[in-house]
């Protein structure tokens, strides 16, 4: 096993969790359903599932029952990576938008139904459950209609986004009725009940996720969808499904990262870790300016190629190949002055609101699941019979001519979800993710590097002050983060802003790192602080 530095330098001094059957969410409550299924004979596969429809009550700010979802997981011999992620109704094209909307508009609304694409969370739990799980389906949506129905109390970093969004929201159809119950949003420790959400999951745990696709949750998203302006139909729902996909990887100094291939975004994380690959950051002191500076550097090149290339596979003008290409991330990384930021453009790699969770359980597999609705609350639309929270994956989508990810029916938008997981020599090593929007392959590099580079255990490097790239010069870094190392960065150009937020501006992970045998070693396990979390085993 890797022998990590057990001390945590930093303000959180959370304990890692050292156990054979894990779970670690962003809410207690998740987490504990996740292990109720390991107790119950049950393996990480259905930990995860139950985990994740406890997560879409719990945490309704970033994910729902009409989120979309990815996965990557170890079963035991292979990693397998699931694309859940849904399609543009049959009606969206530029001009049903340009119409409705308005000539000038650059992508489809932020909010309403003309936001939302088809849900694929509900899909992914079910195409999981029957390929890997063990349990009867409908067993793994007990904790979370117990959740909904008893209903649980508010904690605080969740009630503070809550409260944010509801001016913006609050008229969106079905959003007042479910999440402003008295009016308002609830406060810290207030009982909140979601009985229309306890209704869907019971008719999604007898159906094996039927119901939703192709049954009586299917027809009340239709007429909900009519009745507000939206173009969702029956058929959109009924033709979707989940795609199996092989994970994009890029080996990183004796380990290889695994990501879900595009139309997601974590390619970014790979592309930034093989620019890396060419400077000995070691050597480089842990929280240092120069350490900061090369990292940030490295992701500007990244998303410079992402934003510019990456769409759904049948529309890229590259192919993930090239853009990983170790000869063109050379190129790149000598583009780096190690004394000045700089504003990048992509290159030409040709030749010529999320929920993160992790499960693994004593037989060795390891699942890495990512959950979202993307913006805070989604769409703002909610399906009042079933209580579906819809997301706004809609608005990822370009209404430009001649993008790669110009709207078209049946397409699926640019994704910022990413489930990460990391191997050595072809054996396990960890399921991890860091959730919030383009924080989330940022994420991935920052908490990598300091453990791969710097050997920090995996509580530590997920405790670090972190920054964020925005755009252009523009980062924003954490309160926590020393005074001299802003200093430093701010003296080679960098435009900063130092925020004080615990839940969407620097992610949240989740990270489970492999001992050895899961028998008899076991795991060691993170939780991220800047969340109401928990990582908990036995």
């Amino acid at each position: 096993m890797k022998r990590f530095d057990y001390g945590n330098p930093y303000p959180s001094t959370r304990i890692p969790v050292f156990a054979r059957n894990v779970v670690s969410t962003s809410h207690p409550l998740a987490a504990q359903a996740g292990l109720r299924m390991l107790h119950q004979g049950g393996n990480a596969v259905d930990a995860a599932i139950a985990t994740a429809a406890v997560m879409t009550l719990v945490e309704p700010v970033s994910n729902g029952l009409g989120s979309d979802t990815f996965c990557i997981l170890w079963d035991g011999q292979q990693l397998h990576g699931l694309n859940s992620s849904g399609c543009a109704p049959s009606a969206w094209t530029p001009e049903y938008f340009r119409r409705k909307h308005g000539a000038d508009g650059t992508t489809p609304p932020m909010r309403g139904m003309d936001s939302v694409t088809v849900p694929g969370a509900v899909g992914a739990w079910a195409a999981l459950s029957e390929r890997f799980g063990k349990l009867p389906f409908a067993d793994l949506m007990v904790p979370a209609i117990e959740v909904a129905e008893r209903g649980y109390l508010i904690p605080p970093v969740v009630q503070q986004k809550w409260a944010a969004a509801t001016p913006i929201l609050h008229d969106q159809p079905g959003f007042a009725q479910t999440f402003m119950p008295w009016g308002r949003a609830p406060e810290v420790g207030e009982l909140f009940r979601f009985p229309a959400a306890a209704r869907a999951l019971r008719a999604i745990g007898q159906t094996r996720g039927e119901a939703f696709y192709r049954g009586e949750i299917a027809e009340a998203l239709a007429r909900f969808s009519a009745a507000n302006g939206g173009s969702l139909t029956t058929a959109d729902l009924a033709n979707w499904k989940p795609e199996w996909v092989k994970p994009v990887s890029k080996d990183y100094r004796g380990y290889t990262l695994h990501e879900i291939p595009p139309n997601g975004q974590g390619i970014a994380a790979l592309i930034a870790l093989g620019i890396l690959s060419n400077f000995d950051i070691a050597d480089m002191a842990i929280d240092s300016a120069q350490a900061q500076h090369l990292q940030i550097e490295a992701m500007k090149l990244a998303f410079a190629d992402v934003y510019r290339y990456v769409s759904e596979p049948s529309s890229m003008t590259v192919t993930p190949e090239q853009m990983l290409d170790d000869a063109y991330l050379a190129s790149r990384a000598k583009l780096i002055d190690m004394h000045r930021a700089q504003d990048f453009q992509a290159g030409n790699p040709v030749k010529g609101g999320t929920i993160y969770l992790t499960a693994a359980d004593e037989n060795g597999m390891m699942v890495s699941f990512i959950q979202s609705n993307y913006m805070g609350f989604g769409s703002g639309c909610v399906e009042p019979e079933f209580g579906i929270s819809l997301q706004n994956r809609g608005h990822g989508f370009s209404l430009k001519d001649g993008s790669p990810n110009q709207v078209a029916p049946g397409k699926r938008p640019f994704h910022t979800i990413i489930p990460g997981f990391l191997t050595q020599g072809g054996q396990p090593v960890m399921s991890f993710g860091v959730m919030g929007g383009n924080m989330q392959p940022q994420g991935h590099m920052q908490t990598l590097v300091r453990m791969i580079d710097h050997h920090q255990n995996p509580q530590a490097a997920c405790d670090a002050p972190r920054w964020r790239f925005n755009a252009g010069l523009n980062i924003n870094v954490e309160s926590a983060m020393r005074p001299a190392v802003v200093d430093g960065l701010r003296g080679m150009g960098h435009e900063i802003d130092v925020i004080n937020d615990s839940y969407q501006d620097f992610g949240a992970g989740q990270f489970i790192w492999r001992m050895g045998d899961p028998k008899t070693e076991g795991y060691v396990i993170a939780s991220d602080p800047r969340r109401d979390g928990l990582a908990a085993g036995w």
